[in-house]
């Protein structure tokens, strides 16, 4: 299952937008316009799936911060979304409304739940029980076991979402950034000790067939393992090709941020069945890999399929954001593939290709040559004043 398309009302940059979602998506948009902010929107559902509204809510610092200061009639924030099964069409669909009472506490004004397949309303919130009781109007039905039972298949979907922007220096250093363990990191404090964790055969496959794809980009890199040292430490190893007959070992306090970031992209492709939210996947990387970077997406999700060994395997949605004009150069994006994000006073808007840039893309030229000039600063040329 994928998002298919997503509508946000007073989210951060976002007063009042709407977009259609594909199994692969770039976002483009100048600096500040809301990129991050869209994908924490998709974060946001897996949250509140996963640890509840008042906990979502309060890790992005309560409804006050949430809210776009665009915002005008209704103070409310609410996120609507579709969930489509590429088997079967669109399956779900999920809208929350929320604000907070007097004592900022974040509470419920709408929960919409309805089955798409079967055209069937499956919950609809405020009910009579939450107008007698308003305190159950501060938990979302999405986030309780009980009360989810008829749509836990997309409540399960949601915590399925992942996002992923790994920093090198937290990999060789987790314990210096959090002293505490961690769980689903997406900067990477625990990224090696879930490697670790995963089922040894997966592991032993999955780093198989990442030694031979990163060997493309690090030719000297002959294989990689997880091993355990004596304070009970993960460390990624890799055996580099050497002029001694075994070659030499390093972990990855040796490694390259290049190394470490691409080998983290290619990881998260492996890990996971929900969608993947990218954050500049480029950073790091030489241009000429980060070129390869929208075909990686296809052919690790091919390799994936084979290792299933199913038939109807459906590969995840992966959603991007990005800057680099290597990356969108790829010709196989496809003009619907691509969002535009564009700020204005009234709040971000997105948008997609115009007729104008279909004909141009159509024609040849790249995304990188059609869309990306418009995410630039507005006068064209940036230029830093400092009298």
């Amino acid at each position: 299952m994928y998002i298919s398309r997503i509508t946000l009302q007073n989210w951060k940059n976002f007063r009042d937008a709407q977009a259609e979602l594909l199994p692969r998506l770039f976002i483009i948009g100048p600096n500040a316009s809301g990129k991050s902010n869209f994908l924490d929107a998709l974060r946001f559902l897996r949250d509140l799936a996963r640890e509840g509204l008042k906990s979502a809510v309060e890790h992005r610092g309560g409804v006050s911060i949430l809210r776009c200061l665009a915002a005008r009639e209704s103070p409310s924030i609410a996120i609507d979304v579709n969930i489509r099964d590429a088997n079967h069409g669109d399956r779900w669909r999920y809208c929350v409304e929320f604000n907070q009472d007097k004592s900022r506490t974040p509470t419920l004004r709408r929960e919409y739940v309805k089955d798409l397949l079967n055209d069937r309303v499956v919950l609809e919130r405020p009910t009579s029980e939450d107008e007698r009781d308003p305190l159950l109007m501060t938990q979302t039905s999405l986030e309780q076991i009980v009360a989810n039972r008829d749509f836990r298949e997309l409540a399960d979907f949601f915590v399925s979402i992942s996002y992923h922007h790994l920093v090198p220096q937290v990999v060789r250093d987790p314990k210096g950034f959090s002293p505490l363990p961690v769980k689903n990191d997406p900067y990477g404090r625990d990224l090696l000790l879930r490697i670790y964790n995963t089922p040894i055969n997966t592991q032993a496959a999955w780093l198989k067939r990442i030694s031979k794809t990163l060997r493309q980009a690090v030719p000297q890199l002959q294989d990689l393992r997880i091993e355990m040292d004596k304070q009970g430490a993960p460390h990624l190893v890799g055996r580099f090709e050497h002029w001694r007959p075994h070659g030499a070992k390093q972990n990855e306090a040796l490694f390259s941020d290049g190394t470490l970031r691409l080998f983290g992209l290619l990881w998260s492709l492996f890990e996971g069945t929900g969608p993947l939210l990218l954050e500049e996947p480029e950073l790091s990387l030489h241009s000429e890999v980060v070129r390869q970077i929208p075909d990686l997406f296809t052919r690790v999700q091919e390799e994936i399929r084979k290792m299933k060994k199913k038939g109807d395997f459906e590969p995840r949605q992966v959603i991007v954001s990005t800057h680099s004009e290597e990356l969108l150069s790829d010709k196989s994006i496809d003009a619907t593939e691509v969002l535009i994000i564009k700020p204005s006073p009234e709040g971000s808007v997105i948008c997609g290709p115009d007729p104008d840039d279909e004909a141009k893309l159509k024609a040849g030229l790249s995304v990188a040559d059609v869309l990306l000039p418009k995410s630039a600063p507005r006068n064209g040329q940036l230029r830093f004043e400092f009298d």
